[in-house]
């Protein structure tokens, strides 16, 4: 190809993203496929995005350069999706996916979520020859969620064994993730950790002993720990702020009345992002008991904002938190992460040791380097292509 890079790569790569959850629908997989789309156009290539609609988003639009096209999924919350929803994005999307593809043609597709989007990905290939790669994040995983995605898999696995055989390639979000995909397919996915942009503005000076939660509060999340682990150091000074909302968030509200630290703990719903940078550049510490994560935003944007973090010891944390280092990483009991607490709390010279660390590796998950994976990745298959 005339005028590529070195290997063939072409200059400007157009790229069909299909995701069933993009902002402000969904989590932190919606934001990855967010960041990396408007990345990429800001780096010179045309990318289109086909994800799930809602009735009070508008079904076509253009944000930082990326074009966005919904199609009602008929999915009730912003904030999760049912299996039945994600069934109804892949109904919904597939003929104007392929419409696009067809007319449009883009050099390659990019399938957040191997299920379901991987799905719709290999249907649109197979019909139009177009090369897809996958980007597994958490639970499209075996293991990944077993509590909520195991009898998933019994039914899914052989077909999500051949979306993932068909990819021209794959790719994870975290170290844990790659090692999950390699036991259950034996792919060897190109792990591109998370990045976010540096906040340009940590905001003022932190408030001492302030404990930060931010995610949903579900089961995965593991949020009445926290509750039950600040009960046993309810003797020292501390306040802990709780940014989001879900199911678990009434039974945690009653478990700190119940435990004598209700009056501590506030309780803040969904922020949003300019609020919840200016909760991190108040907190010191980031609490995160969750039973399962990916490579979570929440502890990536902490990073940046030098809050030490006392995590479960899990691995998909491990990317992001070095035990004794920007933090702690605790077994799955209140008394383990309340050892740490106490520990962090009675301290000032070590929470300011861990935050030193935590900024220092912020410099591993900037943007860039996220998106500088994903244009490698991405122009790869699209010169195969050529």
């Amino acid at each position: 190809m005339a005028g590529s890079p070195p290997g063939g790569w072409p200059h400007r790569v157009k790229v069909l993203v299909l995701c069933y959850e993009y902002p402000p629908v969904g989590g932190g997989g919606g934001r990855v496929a967010a960041q990396v789309s408007s990345g990429l156009v800001a780096r010179g290539h045309e990318v289109r995005v086909q994800t799930s609609g809602m009735r009070h988003l508008p079904t076509r639009e253009e944000r930082d350069g990326v074009r966005i096209d919904r199609a009602e999924s008929f999915r009730k919350k912003e904030d999760t999706c049912s299996v039945p929803e994600m069934a109804l994005y892949l109904a919904t999307s597939f003929l104007p996916a392929l419409k696009i593809a067809r007319k449009w043609r883009p050099d390659v597709i990019h399938a957040h979520f191997a299920v379901p989007t991987g799905v719709l990905a290999a249907s649109v290939s197979a019909l139009t020859g177009i090369p897809y790669v996958l980007t597994a994040h958490l639970g499209d995983v075996p293991g990944g969620v077993p509590e909520q995605t195991s009898h998933l898999f019994k039914v899914v696995d052989p077909f999500a064994r051949i979306l993932w055989k068909r990819a021209a390639t794959t790719t994870a979000v975290s170290s844990y993730v790659g090692a999950l995909a390699r036991a259950a397919y034996s792919a060897d996915p190109h792990v591109i950790l998370n990045g976010i942009a540096a906040p340009a503005n940590t905001g003022g000076p932190k408030v001492a002993n302030k404990l930060l939660m931010v995610g949903r509060l579900s089961v995965q999340k593991n949020p009445l720990l926290a509750i039950e682990s600040l009960a046993l150091v309810r003797d020292l000074s501390w306040t802990l702020d709780v940014i989001g909302d879900g199911p678990l968030r009434a039974p945690m509200e009653e478990l700190a009345r119940q435990k004598g630290v209700a009056d501590r703990t506030t309780f803040r719903g969904w922020l949003d992002a300019r609020d919840v940078h200016t909760a991190m550049a108040e907190s010191e510490i980031l609490f995160i008991p969750s039973l399962h994560e990916g490579l979570p935003m929440a502890a990536i944007e902490a990073l940046h904002h030098g809050l030490v973090i006392v995590g479960s010891n899990i691995g998909g944390l491990a990317d992001v938190l070095g035990d004794d280092e920007n933090g702690f990483m605790c077994s799955l009991e209140a008394p383990a992460f309340a050892e740490r607490l106490r520990q962090l709390l009675t301290s000032p010279e070590l929470r300011a040791r861990m935050a030193q660390h935590s900024l220092r590796l912020a410099a591993s998950f900037g943007v860039d380097r996220s998106v500088d994976g994903y244009e490698k990745v991405l122009r790869a298959v699209a010169g195969k292509k050529e």
